[in-house]
Formats: structure tokens, C-alpha cells, sequence
């Protein structure tokens, strides 16, 4: 089956995808910080009749920029497996303390937006996994002018975090679609198979194993 060819068409896609938590399908969107993730699950969200959004920045912190993984697991994929509402403590990047909690309903498409949306331990659960397809150093450099110098230090401790992290658990090679920005609208993308550039055909797909195995 070919790419979607427009962001309209993947997400009619998305929407069509057997459920892959409880009754929810989780769609990865992963990529390099300052990558434009942030702005295509939004996108998405509005053409998916306002899907909700869960932004992984809220579930890490200053301490643990990776080490989510079990508040994911406990706070919000076990509750969506069971059709409840996930609830968890949002992390606030400039008071540096979890603050409210969010509440977040078993809808039955849910984007779940950040670095290491597609890493192991998550893909699992995912319906599809999109990786916004900006190199890292272009990325980066998008990031830290978006941030400002008043952030310099948080991107000297995060570049490294994050190469290690992508080193140790890469998203990219198992994501079923790349989503390239285009500089076109408001932007424009261009959306690939990942199959497109893999030989081994298998990357194509969204690894999925049972919980445990």
C-alpha cells in the first residue's frame, strides 16, 4: 500500500488502524528535538477531529530527560489497556516540579509527541509510528534558536542525553512512515514508507512483540 500523500490522507490512515492499547490507537510521533513534532501531531490532532495529544516532555524532567518509561507504563498505558482514562503529573520545565495532573480519556486515536515516543519499550503499543525526518545537527540548531540563549545550558546536557539515548534505542529505522517537512504551508510535508530507503523490508513495519516476551 503506497504512503499517504498528504497529511489528510495519513490521517483517514491512522484512523483506520486496528486498536493497539485497550481500545486506543497509539500513534508514535518521534524524531531529533526541535524537529517539528510538536507541530505535525498538533495537525494531526485537528484533521483527527481533535485528538488528544500526549507530549512526553510532560512525563520527563530536568532529572530523568529518559527515564519515563515506567510512569508511561504505569500511569497511562495500563489505564488506556483497560478502556479508563490515563492520569498523570504534568513536569513543569520552569518551576523544575511535577505539577497538575492531566487526565487523558481512552480516545480512539491518541499522538503520543516526543524524542523516544518510538523507542522499545513503547513501540508495543503503537498502531503506527511516524518519525519527523529533519536531520539531528538541523534539528538542534532549530531548537536552540526557538529556545533562546537563555537555554544554552539545558542544550548542552540534552545533546549529548539525546544522542545517547537514539545510539542505545533507536526510533527511526522501525517507523512506518517518515514525515518530512516540505517549507510549504503552514508546512507542507512529504511522507515516505520507511521501506523506501530500508532494504530489509521488516523496519518497514512497527516491531510488535507481547509484553513480556
Amino acid at each position: 500500500m503506497p504512503a499517504p500523500r498528504s497529511l489528510e490522507a495519513l490521517a483517514d490512515r491512522l484512523a483506520a488502524l486496528p486498536a493497539s492499547c485497550g481500545p486506543v490507537r497509539l500513534v508514535g510521533v518521534d524524531g531529533h528535538a526541535g524537529s517539528g513534532k510538536t507541530t505535525l501531531a498538533r495537525q494531526l490532532s485537528e484533521l483527527l477531529g481533535g485528538a488528544p495529544v500526549l507530549h512526553l516532555d510532560d512525563l520527563a524532567c530536568h532529572e530523568a530527560l529518559f527515564d519515563w518509561t515506567e510512569r508511561l507504563a504505569e500511569q497511562v498505558l495500563g489505564p488506556l489497556e483497560r478502556g479508563a482514562p490515563a492520569r498523570y503529573v504534568v513536569y513543569d520545565w520552569v518551576a523544575r516540579a511535577h505539577s497538575t495532573e492531566a487526565v487523558l480519556p481512552p480516545a480512539p486515536v491518541i499522538l503520543v509527541e516526543g524524542v523516544g515516543a518510538g523507542r522499545a519499550a513503547l513501540r508495543p503499543y503503537l498502531a503506527c509510528l511516524l518519525w519527523a525526518d529533519m536531520a539531528a545537527e538541523a534539528a538542534w540548531q532549530r531548537g536552540r534558536r526557538r529556545d533562546g540563549p537563555g537555554q544554552h545550558g539545558f542544550w548542552e546536557r540534552w545533546i549529548p542525553a539525546e544522542r545517547a539515548h537514539f545510539a542505545a534505542d533507536p526510533s527511526r529505522p522501525f517507523a512506518d512512515f517518515l514525515v518530512r517537512e516540505t517549507g510549504k504551508g503552514r508546512p507542507g510535508y512529504e511522507i515516505r514508507e520507511r521501506a523506501e530507503e530500508a532494504p530489509d523490508a521488516a523496519l518497514n513495519m512497527t516491531l510488535r512483540i507481547t509484553p513480556g516476551s
